[in-house]
């Protein structure tokens, strides 16, 4: 395997992880009614950010790439926002983990679409 193959597969890794990280948040969140809500939100999100990467990873064109990553970007953003929206003072060291890193993952993304030229 080369080097940006290995690339690929840590990034696909990576938003598999902060999807499961994300599910284990959830389990933690106090049900309350706001809570229930963004917690349905956040899980969509977190886990269309590496779903939408590996579609990108198989596109037929650089169009397509582009606008995969594009998907993938907003997908993080989304997944920052349900976050900062969460009630949850108890798991709020986890929380704020999770944003930083979906913050890393929209910087990620952003860079790899600007990068590609259609």
């Amino acid at each position: 395997m080369d080097k940006s193959q290995d690339k690929i597969y840590n990034l696909e890794d990576r938003t598999l992880n902060f999807a499961k990280s994300i599910r284990d948040l959830i389990k933690l969140v106090p049900k309350n009614l706001t809570n229930i809500e963004y917690c349905k939100q956040l899980a969509r999100s977190s886990a269309s950010i590496g779903a939408n990467y590996m579609e990108a990873n198989e596109s037929i064109s650089k169009k397509d790439l582009r606008m995969e990553i594009g998907f993938s970007r907003k997908e993080a953003k989304e997944s920052k926002y349900w976050l900062e929206l969460l009630d949850s003072e108890e798991e709020n060291q986890i929380r704020l983990s999770l944003l930083k890193e979906a913050l890393e993952l929209t910087k990620i993304f952003s860079a790899i679409q600007r990068k590609i030229k259609i």
